[in-house]
């Protein structure tokens, strides 16, 4: 009887001391790998699909770990992020200055962890048979803010192009698809017109193009590659004719390569500090950089070399260690 009661009295005290080194009374790690506890995550609509696709695998091994995966978009996603109010921010732009300002202003620290690469698509109607490729310049004469109630139809942007209304659709305020868009076309962030169809859902936008003969709009190439039989993609002229190569579209290979310029993007995860000191976001950052790639590819995204996502997961390692 004594020897059962120290038993217990034992164990009790080994699982308080690996919750109270996790920083989290509720993260625990049993004798055999399992783990309970949550993982809270929102941000990006574009890197969302690869996060949930992981969270469900991970799901498989890690059952009593709680994953949620939300859609609020980068910008929205930094919001809460900044706030302590999630574990991890999915993010398909860099975190900016006001945004780290925020984090800083409330005490939390954080860790940038690359996951992917993605291409931005520019996309049209399949009926639109008059667009075969299109420049960045002709792109920014479209988006630019200058634009609004100014550039309202096709042959404005080239005379051959049909005397019909130019019905644009793209990425919402929130996303940074909406940042790196506006950045490598109009060369400034944050800066277009503001009279377009806009949506941080990117199912949305595949709705509406698909359904408008004179619609053109932009989201990332996973959801281009999902609805291919609903679209037609336009290759993309940077105007740099140095190597020849002229109107180019994304794929793996081009975005891989960096020849599909400037459209082409790395995806982030960002880690809260604090949130890193439990194990089962320990455990679930490093089944996403080990495990992670085939399924980025899975759902239509391009993945980091094997060296490439070592490097992360050391990054991570040694962000951690530095924690404790």
């Amino acid at each position: 009887m004594k020897k059962n009661i120290f038993k217990s009295v034992f164990l009790a005290a080994v699982i308080a001391l690996l919750s109270a080194c996790n920083g989290n009374q509720n993260s625990v790690q049993g004798t055999d790998g399992k783990m309970t506890g949550s993982v809270s995550i929102d941000g990006s609509s574009t890197v969302y699909p690869i996060t949930e696709a992981i969270a469900e695998e991970y799901r498989k091994e890690q059952s009593d770990v709680k994953v949620t995966v939300g859609l609020s978009g980068t910008g929205g996603g930094f919001k809460k992020f900044g706030r302590g109010e999630i574990d991890i921010n999915n993010a398909s732009r860099p975190i900016k200055t006001i945004e780290d300002s925020t984090c800083k202003a409330n005490n939390i620290g954080y860790v940038e962890l690359m996951v992917a690469y993605d291409g931005l698509a520019i996309v049209v109607n399949p009926q639109n048979d008059w667009v075969k490729e299109i420049t960045v310049e002709e792109l920014k004469k479209m988006w630019e803010p200058a634009a609004q109630a100014t550039i309202k139809r096709w042959n404005q942007i080239r005379p051959e192009w049909p005397n019909e209304e130019l019905h644009l659709y793209g990425a919402g305020v929130e996303s940074g698809t909406y940042d790196y868009f506006t950045e490598a076309i109009v060369g400034k962030t944050d800066a277009s017109r503001g009279d377009y169809t806009a949506s941080e859902d990117d199912n949305v936008l595949v709705q509406g193009i698909s359904s408008d003969k004179y619609a053109l709009g932009f989201f990332g190439l996973a959801y281009f590659e999902e609805n291919r039989d609903k679209l037609k993609l336009i290759p993309v002229n940077d105007g740099n004719d140095a190597n020849g190569a002229g109107a180019i579209s994304p794929s793996i290979e081009t975005v891989k390569n960096k020849t599909y310029s400037p459209l082409s993007r790395p995806l982030f995860i960002y880690v809260n500090s604090t949130a890193a000191k439990r194990a089962e976001v320990q455990n679930f950052v490093e089944f996403y950089l080990s495990s992670g790639g085939a399924l980025v590819e899975e759902v239509g995204y391009i993945s980091l070399n094997e060296n490439e996502y070592q490097a992360e997961l050391d990054k991570f390692r040694k962000f951690v260690e530095g924690l404790q």
